[in-house]
């Protein structure tokens, strides 16, 4: 009973700490990822790396490590698939316990109803065999597996709640590394006619004052 209290009380932790990191993770997600297209629209790299280092989102942070890429003249392939496992890593952390804890209650329940009807059985024989000695022995042991069970069933409601939430911020983590992907080329081809301005606004500034 007692290691079901602590499998009871970890459901608890990880949904609460689970539930307040997405809520965090997928802040206004939709709407970052349309305002990230609007910032690729208007061709200018640095409005749309200091928009993305604003976002402390999954979303926003695997956007800017695309965006950085570009700008650097880097492998913006690359860096998105790093940004992208490590993001995913964090939204996926946790939830293994919580599936290990569907199967494991319901066992845990059973090992202790199973021990509690040798104890009864015990009893039984120690008291020459009267059957009231036996009947609540095991209506003791069964809570245990009720227990399991309820437990069981708690966990897997909240493993299904975040793995919902964990394919839905996974689909925005696709859409924004195919936004950055199809919006990137055109920032590297921006940043050599941005130097190639000043470098022409400077000669012609020489010229004006020889």
């Amino acid at each position: 009973m007692y290691l079901l209290l602590i499998c009871s009380v970890a459901v608890a932790a990880i949904g609460i700490e689970r539930f307040r990191f997405y809520s965090y993770a997928s802040h206004e997600s939709e709407t970052f990822l349309s305002l990230l297209k609007e910032s690729f629209k208007r061709q200018q790299s640095g409005e749309v790396l200091s928009f993305c280092n604003r976002e402390n989102s999954c979303v926003g942070l695997v956007a800017a490590a695309g965006v950085k890429a570009a700008v650097a003249g880097e492998n913006v392939e690359l860096a998105l698939n790093v940004a992208y496992d490590e993001e995913a890593m964090r939204l996926r952390a946790r939830l293994n316990y919580l599936s290990m804890i569907v199967t494991l209650a319901p066992l845990l329940g059973l090992l202790g109803t199973i021990s509690g009807m040798i104890e009864s059985f015990n009893i039984f024989s120690i008291q020459a065999g009267q059957p009231l000695a036996i009947t609540g022995g095991i209506g003791e042991a069964l809570i245990a597996t009720a227990t399991g069970l309820c437990v069981s069933i708690f966990a897997l409601v909240v493993h299904t709640y975040f793995a919902q939430k964990l394919d839905e911020n996974l689909t925005k983590l696709d859409k924004a590394v195919n936004i950055v992907l199809a919006y990137a080329g055109g920032m590297n081809e921006l940043q050599p006619q941005a130097d190639e301005s000043a470098e022409g606004a400077a000669a012609e500034s020489e010229r004006y004052f020889l």
